[in-house]
Order: structure tokens, then sequence, then C-alpha cells
């Protein structure tokens, strides 16, 4: 294992988000708010020390990156930037502990939108635009970040962004990897820009609408308000963030080809016509069942029903109601919604359209074949033969999905949480959602969760994110072997 080089590469994302901490400070500044020096040391902090450990390991090579060492780079890495993320809580003293202040950090970075903040409205702005900015960050991907912007990374680069994206999708969309993260961003931050536009014209401050769009396109759900996007009580908000939230979705390999004037890409993805189906249905589903109860009115309740439903399918966690009201079928379905995630290649969590969709394809190939036990069928996607080793690969990850949900709920549940807190919270940390049922709903947070359990969450945010494999491996002794 060549730990000089997956702590050089460590030292510059570290170095990168310095960067975003002294533009935090920036805004803190501009409003003269008592979170300018917090934020300024925790720059410091934190060049400092992504500086010195550079140095440290500024011989060791990095052109020879293996598999084993792209894992536990990515892995580290986003450990290391909760870390780091969390110091300007620490110090602005936004919270009293450092469980909360990283708990908040990884739910940051990581997209879940989990938050332990009681009173929103009263952080200052630095602050809550460094919070904005770590979904905003995570959204892509740091690691995804650090490739776009430091060539210096080297032929190891490939394994990063195997490690970061899920193998099953990894494509090259220009010659050169570095391109491809380039090209990423640039679409990213264009939608992010539009989206920030759109909000503004709506009514919302600047301040707001840039840190929504940051939190809306990275699909994490943190808001600068207690009331999240209910706050701004707007039919146009509410369609435009359900809107970006559902572009949000969609695999950014399409868009890249759509921007290149190949819109067709998008009629031939089996999976993005699985994602408009799913969406469709859930909607409509949710619309039907809250007409006459939650809503007198149908378009009152398709307003409300399309935009929870894509908030918790592309795992955003914006409220506009308090779904824990709803009906009890409402309510398990936008659990089952969180499962199914966005799409593969998107800023969503979840276990990915693509997954599911598979899944389903290879239980009717098993009913048929029963059926027909002569018939020779072939699983297809995008009319391309799916190989054995990536289903082999698929069902793994849902099984280990399923130890990891059941494992964490019980240990919810052994300190003290009711089934339904339980269940959901990993649920959700796992989907990297953010609100879910019980007493971890949109109207609650989980400032009420024991300290144990957010270190539990803590893990099933960061498993989550990184597609599970990726921290699961690091558990395996034979993972660390010569």
């Amino acid at each position: 294992m060549r730990y000089g080089s997956v702590l050089n590469l460590i030292s510059v994302v570290i170095l990168i988000i310095s960067f975003f901490l002294l533009l935090s400070t920036f805004v803190a500044l501009y409003y003269r708010g008592d979170d300018f020096y917090p934020l300024f040391y925790s720059f410091l902090i934190t060049v400092l020390s992504g500086g010195l450990l550079y140095l440290l390991t500024r011989k060791s090579k990095r052109e020879d990156l293996r598999h084993r060492e792209g894992f536990l780079t990515v892995t580290l890495s986003w450990i290391t930037v909760a870390f780091f993320g969390s110091i300007p809580y620490l110090l602005a003293d936004t919270f009293g502990s450092f469980t909360d202040a990283y708990f908040e950090s990884m739910a940051g970075f990581t997209t879940t939108g989990a938050s332990v903040m009681t009173d929103i409205e009263s952080n200052p702005k630095g602050i809550l635009f460094w919070r904005s900015l770590t979904q905003w960050l995570g959204g892509m991907g740091i690691v995804l970040f650090s490739l776009a912007v430091m060539p210096l990374i080297g032929g190891g680069s490939v394994q990063l962004f195997k490690a970061e994206v899920p193998e099953i999708t990894v494509e090259k969309l220009r010659p050169r990897l570095m391109d491809t993260a380039k090209s990423l961003w640039y679409i990213y931050t264009i939608l992010t820009a539009v989206a920030a536009l759109l909000y503004l014209l709506g009514g919302m401050s600047l301040f707001d609408s840039i840190c929504h769009a940051f939190t809306t396109l990275a699909t994490g759900g943190f808001s600068t308000k207690n009331q999240s996007i209910a706050y701004f009580g707007s039919t146009y908000i509410d369609a435009v963030a359900t809107v970006f939230m559902f572009l949000a979705g969609i695999n950014y390999t399409l868009y890249f080809y759509a921007f290149k004037g190949n819109f067709s890409r998008f009629l031939r993805s089996d999976e993005f016509r699985f994602y408009i189906w799913v969406s469709v249905a859930a909607v409509a589903l949710v619309t039907v069942n809250l007409w006459g109860r939650q809503y007198s009115s149908v378009l009152e309740a398709l307003r409300y029903a399309s935009f929870q439903v894509i908030s918790i399918m592309t795992t955003t966690g914006y409220a506009t109601s308090n779904y824990v009201q709803w009906s009890y079928f409402a309510q398990i379905l936008l659990v089952i919604m969180m499962f199914f995630g966005g799409m593969i290649g998107s800023t969503g969590g979840g276990m990915k359209q693509v997954r599911v969709l598979l899944i389903l394809r290879q239980i009717y190939r098993e009913l048929y074949q029963l059926i027909h036990p002569r018939a020779v069928t072939v699983l297809r996607l995008d009319n391309r033969h799916v190989p054995k080793e990536i289903l082999g690969n698929i069902w793994g990850f849902v099984f280990l999905f399923i130890i990891i949900w059941a494992g964490g709920t019980l240990l919810l549940g052994l300190l003290g949480l009711d089934i339904v807190t339980s269940a959901s919270a990993v649920a959700s940390a796992l989907c990297n959602v953010g609100p879910a049922l019980g007493t971890v709903g949109p109207a609650d947070n989980y400032q009420g969760i024991p300290l144990l359990g957010k270190w539990v969450l803590i893990f099933c945010m960061l498993t989550g994110r990184l597609e599970v494999y990726t921290v699961i491996l690091l558990l395996v002794p034979h993972f660390w072997k010569k």
C-alpha cells in the first residue's frame, strides 16, 4: 500500500476545501457577521494542514496508483473533508459538541441533508453559505472536482474515478479523464446558475437563491430557512425546485451529449424512460391519495405530491408539507422512493434507478424461463447485453445495502428509538435523503438522536454516498494484505 501517495492526494483535496472556506469567509465579511473570524481561522487551519501534508508527501509517486489506493484515497478524503468542514461549526459555537459538528458536516458533503441544527435562521450568513456549499461540493464529488482542477494527480486518476463513480457507468466522455471531470463540472455549474437565477426571479434574495441552487442541484436539501422551501409559500418556487430536483436526478452523461446536440441519447436510455415512468406513477398515486384527504383541490394535491415525491426520490429532502401527517399509504410510498433514488451518474442517492430496473428485468426473465425452460433469453440495457458480472455486482450491492440497513436499524432500536424512527432514519441516511419518519420527520431534525446513534448514521451516510463497496472494502482484512 502506497500510503505516501494516498496522503499526498488527500492533501490536494484539503487544499481545495480551504479555497472554498476562504470564499465563505468573504461572504461573512460582506455581511459583517460574527462568523468572520471562525471561518477565517478555519481557512488557516485547513490550508496550513493541507500544505504541510503536501510538503511532507510531495516526493511520493502518484503515477502508478492502484485500485486499493484509489478506494482508500476516496474514503479517507470524504472522512477528512468532513472533519475540516466541521471546524467552522465548532469555532463559531454553532454546535456544542464535535459529534454534532461532524454530523452536520458529513450530512453536507454526502448531500444527505440530515441536520442537527435546531434554529437555522439564527445562524450568520457565512456559516449558512458554507453549510450549503458543502452540499454543492459533495454533489458532484470532492474527488471528481480534484480530477477536474488538479492535473498533477496523474495516471492514478482512473482509479479515483472508478472509486468515486460506480464502475458500470464509467464512460469516458472525452479522451482524457481530467477533461471528463471538467465537462461534468461545467454542466453542473451551468445548471446551478440557471436555478439560482430562476429562484431570484421568484422573489428569493440573492443569498437565498444561491444557497438553494447549491443544495437543489446537489440533491442535498439544506435550506437557509427553518421551514425549508415551505417558508416561501410560492407555487412558482415549488415548481422551480421540483423541476431542478428532477433534472439533478438525471445521469449527467446524458447532459453532456445533449450539450453536444445529441438529444437522442435521452430517448435511447432505458434508465431515463424508467425514471420518468416511476416519477409519474408515484406522483399520480400520491396525488390521488391526498386529494379529498389533506387537500380539497386536485391541483393543490398535485402541487404538494409532485414536490414531495420528487424531493424524496431524488434524495434531495426539501419539504413543503409535513408528510408525517399524510396517510400511511403516502408515507410508505415515499420511503420506497428513497430506495429508488436518482439515475446512476446523477447527484442523487439511493440504490439508483438502473439497479432497480435490471433487478426487475432479471426477475421477469427468471419467471419467463420457468414457463419456457428451453428458451434462450438475454438481459439487455440500452440494446446492449448486460454481463453476468454486472448482475452479480448489483445483487451483492443490494444484499450489502439491506444488511447495513438492518444492522443500523437494530443499533438505533437498541438505543431506545422506536421502529419507525430507527428504520426510516437508517434508510434515509443510507439513501442520502435527510428527513425520514417518526421523530426525524420533515418538521423535526436529528438533534434528539443519541450520540452513538449519530455515529451509526454518519457511517450510513458515508457508505451510501460512496455506493457501499468503496467503504466496505476497507473492512475486509484481505484488502490490507500485500
